[in-house]
């Protein structure tokens, strides 16, 4: 079972950027224990699952 992820952790890396909060691909993908390349290739795909 994954450990959760204390959720100062992922506040620390949600930025704001002219009005939006976004996440950079490397952390998302880290989230989701997946490479930052395979992540954007899900993205791509529109693949949330992946």
């Amino acid at each position: 079972m994954k450990d959760l992820i204390s959720l100062e952790i992922i506040e620390k890396k949600i930025f704001l950027i002219r009005g939006h909060r976004v996440m950079l691909d490397s952390d998302l993908a880290e989230l989701y224990e997946v490479s930052t390349g395979n992540f954007n290739k899900a993205v791509s795909r529109g693949n949330p699952g992946t």
